[in-house]
């Protein structure tokens, strides 16, 4: 989904922690880098690959450390540019000659928007057929542009785990929701037992504020309404009006908008906006709050030491259960990645970009810790923590239906 769609989500959402009216009135340079006409040419193998991210800071270093061992072995020199204006600098490079010879897309929209402007090269043959044995047909697609596949996955996550306290739910007799509904009438159960707030929610993100909000939404869009539908209000087939996404509002306001359930720690419903989305792991950690809903990535949140040095697992402080579908059983998530594509094709290129579409690069960069990867050959118990490795189990399980985040 483009930004603008970002936007006039954030929008309500930020409103819906302050009055219930907003769930039922949303409407809603390479060696052979690319040229303004088209992507480059085979070019000379020269034993230099360049790639260009937005991925910054330590995890740069991780990345950069994944291949080393494989730039050694095969004599070819990865350099690594990251940037974090890659969204509109792409673009410019790839228009103006001056394209990297690999890119790594966070966002699918801007892939396919380049790929249809035969800026970038189709995958190559190894590439093709990596994707074909370790991805879902689901990851598959969104690395694809009018039925052409333009690059693989890389890294993924997971969104719409609910984080809550095995001990607590097993002191008090409560078991983890299989279904929506399921899910209100334990958060009943809890108020009434606790006789306080169990939810916490923080959508306080800088400048990015409201997106804790929106993967809400989006959540609920793809688990009561199904695939097809959260696919065409992706695409603006569907607008905010239609009962289904007012449903979907309507279903997070049954949560987010009832005081007697938010905002443990912190206030009221209106607190919700003002409360810093990082801020809410210390109140998971230290019992003030009982549930919350985040993604994969909270771990890293939850055991920061300034936070209470919590533990994570299915037997320790903290733990996660997906957001429940309607129905027991459904198991559609939401979540985010990347995608490598090619501006050139030289033999190199096509060497570093069969590489990091096959299990043994996910391998590698799994093990350096802090992140997943939803290609199959991936083995979850290389994962840094329990909850990464449930959430490659999640990615891994033919029966998951993966959607990505709709900003994206």
């Amino acid at each position: 989904m483009s930004s603008t769609l970002h936007r006039r989500l954030t929008a309500p959402l930020a409103i819906l922690a302050v009055s219930s009216l907003a769930l039922v009135g949303c409407s809603g340079g390479g060696t052979g880098g690319g040229s303004a006409t088209g992507p480059g040419d085979a070019g000379k193998a020269d034993g230099v690959v360049t790639i260009y991210g937005g991925i910054s800071d330590t995890e740069a270093e991780l990345l950069q450390q994944s291949w080393a061992d494989w730039e050694k072995a095969n004599n070819i020199q990865i350099k690594y540019e990251a940037s974090k204006e890659f969204e509109t600098q792409i673009s410019i490079r790839a228009q103006g000659g001056n394209a990297p010879d690999l890119a790594i897309f966070p966002q699918p929209g801007l892939l396919g928007d380049l790929a249809s402007r035969d800026l970038i090269q189709p995958a190559p043959a190894g590439v093709k057929a990596n994707v074909e044995k370790y991805w879902s047909k689901d990851w598959a697609n969104y690395a694809t542009t009018d039925g052409v596949l333009y690059g693989a996955p890389l890294m993924a996550s997971v969104k719409g785990f609910i984080w809550y306290s095995p001990k607590q739910f097993a002191d008090n007799g409560w078991t983890v929701p299989t279904t929506w509904q399921g899910l209100l009438d334990l958060t009943q159960q809890m108020r009434d037992k606790l006789g306080t707030a169990p939810w916490c929610a923080g959508f306080g993100s800088g400048d990015a504020s409201g997106w804790p909000g929106t993967d809400w939404v989006e959540d609920l869009v793809l688990r009561q309404a199904g695939p097809q539908v959260y696919d065409d209000w992706v695409s603006h087939k569907v607008p905010f009006s239609d009962p289904k996404i007012k449903a979907a509002f309507d279903s997070v306001g049954k949560i987010l908008l009832n005081p007697d359930f938010v905002n443990a720690g912190f206030g009221d419903v209106k607190s919700i906006n003002a409360t810093a989305f990082g801020d809410v792991a210390r109140a998971m950690g230290n019992g003030t709050c009982s549930l919350t809903h985040q993604a994969s990535f909270f771990d890293g949140f939850l055991t920061d030491p300034k936070n209470g040095n919590t533990t994570v697992g299915p037997d320790k402080n903290i733990w996660a259960f997906m957001t429940p579908s309607v129905e027991a059983g459904g198991n559609a998530v939401t979540g985010g990645g990347e995608i490598v594509a090619a501006f050139s094709n030289d033999a190199d290129t096509v060497k570093v970009q069969e590489y990091l579409s096959s299990p043994e690069w996910a391998n590698s960069r799994v093990k350096l810790g802090g992140v997943i990867s939803a290609n199959n050959g991936l083995d979850p118990a290389n994962a840094s923590s329990p909850i990464l490795s449930e959430a490659i189990k999640i990615l891994q399980d033919p029966k998951t239906t993966f959607r990505f985040d709709g900003s994206d």
